[in-house]
């Protein structure tokens, strides 16, 4: 099973990477340029929704049937995305894989959950973090390669055989558990006073979270109203989606949610800027720039394998603390080296290791925390709350880095302009820190 479910997050990986190559050349001839942004945030609010559907059906009835039937949507996007003729078909397809993501994704997580034991889940997710730098490293050369010889329609069709070849994996294993007996609520859980996860404010905190980014993008007079409309609709259905007093910055479990929305925005919304930045000021090429990342996506999967030795003897909300600790230093090299041309280039490498180490000790441990903090008949809830919270956080900072680099540029010197994009990501990474302080011991570490 284990290899099985590496092997649907490989096809999932390689899929975010073929998309991200082929789409541009899709868009060119079905005329969807206009509206580029809108395969992406299609697939966004597919994603957010299905967390929360996925979530409550595996604590309702396990994460088999949540499982399969993720992987069948997910699927059927790629179907139509190969097959589309038209943009409005494309983008629709992309709606349908963020539904599949989303619901296949929280599902994984509750089926590590109730199959592995606590000391093995730390392990597991090392061959999860590998499962997605791979394709980080080599999707880009192949989906261009496929992209060029057979066409931007095989981008999508090519991930359908890894996906089969990971449901055939952990088929036996989901037979077996789809016979066990679901766990029935403990105590605990009645004392915890937290109801599923409601199904309409995941749909008011997916469009909220878009009218957010298309807000950040327009930057005039007319952006306030869908701006003020998202911030109020997140402010509505958060605290109904998130642990109980997530609001309150409880420690526990509602402290490593909020590390973990604000951890990914501070990564990811640096991320987005490197290789441009590279590219503009430094007068790199591409291939060159791009290859900070490849480099940093390395010590991604070396910060995922050392949680997971046993000679690691911190405990896990200290591991959380040191590796927010290290993405706030990496970002903050990164704005140095942006604001001071006359540094190496070179240290762009280094702060990126850091920064990516840093994301593989810290996401791996707070998914493990999060397990540990979550009875059996909450896991699915819970981890509804901290995907969300995780691709929530990623698509609202990436958007705020991207609108103080458009409100700057044109206004000062290019290193001005991203240095300032990656200093805002700095205080975030620093927010998060100071969350992961609050955590607390993590049960079973």
């Amino acid at each position: 099973m284990a290899v099985g479910l590496c092997a649907v997050i490989v096809g999932i990986a390689f899929e975010a990477a073929a998309v991200a190559t082929a789409m541009p050349v899709a868009a060119r001839q079905l005329h969807g340029l206009g509206s580029y942004a809108w395969a992406y945030s299609l697939f966004t609010i597919g994603m957010l929704f299905s967390t929360v559907v996925g979530g409550r059906i595996s604590d309702r009835i396990g994460p088999v049937r949540p499982l399969l039937l993720g992987m069948a949507i997910f699927g059927g996007g790629l179907v139509i995305g190969g097959t589309s003729v038209s943009w409005p078909m494309l983008i629709g397809g992309r709606l349908v894989q963020g539904l599949g993501g989303g619901m296949l994704n929280t599902a994984s997580y509750v089926l590590i959950a109730r199959v592995f034991r606590p000391e093995q889940r730390p392990r597991m997710f090392t061959y999860i973090s590998m499962a997605w730098v791979l394709p980080g490293i080599a999707g880009p050369a192949a989906a261009a390669w496929i992209t060029r010889s057979l066409g931007w329609h095989w981008a999508f069709f090519a991930v359908l055989p890894v996906l089969g070849f990971g449901g055939l994996l952990v088929a036996p294993t989901l037979r077996i558990l789809a016979r066990s007996p679901r766990p029935e609520p403990t105590p605990a859980d009645a004392d915890d006073h937290s109801s599923p996860a409601p199904i309409w404010a995941a749909a008011i905190a997916a469009l909220s979270a878009v009218a957010i980014q298309y807000a950040g993008q327009r930057l005039d007079l007319i952006g306030i109203i869908p701006a003020l409309a998202g911030i109020a609709g997140l402010g509505f259905s958060l605290p109904r989606l998130m642990p109980p007093r997530f609001m309150r910055l409880a420690r526990g479990l509602p402290a490593v949610v909020l590390t973990r929305m604000l951890l990914p925005g501070a990564f990811f919304g640096s991320e987005a800027f490197i290789p441009l930045m590279l590219v503009v000021e430094r007068h790199l090429a591409l291939t060159l720039a791009g290859s900070a990342l490849t480099i940093g996506s390395i010590g991604w999967f070396g910060g995922a394998w050392m949680q997971s030795q046993r000679w690691m003897t911190l405990q896990r909300n200290r591991m959380i603390i040191l590796g927010t600790s290290c993405v706030a230093v990496g970002v903050a090299l990164m704005a140095l080296v942006a604001w001071v041309p006359a540094i190496w280039v070179g240290l762009v490498v280094l702060a990126w290791i850091i920064a990516a180490f840093g994301m593989g000790v810290a996401t791996a441990t707070s998914t493990v925390a999060t397990m540990a903090f979550s009875s059996d008949a909450q896991q699915g809830r819970n981890a509804s709350s901290l995907n969300l919270g995780d691709a929530l956080g990623s698509g609202l900072f990436v958007g705020i880095s991207g609108s103080v680099f458009t409100a700057l540029r044109g206004h000062g010197a290019l290193s001005g302009t991203f240095g300032a994009a990656f200093l805002v990501m700095a205080v975030v990474a620093l927010l998060s820190v100071a969350a992961s302080t609050r955590i607390g011991r993590v049960p079973h570490s």
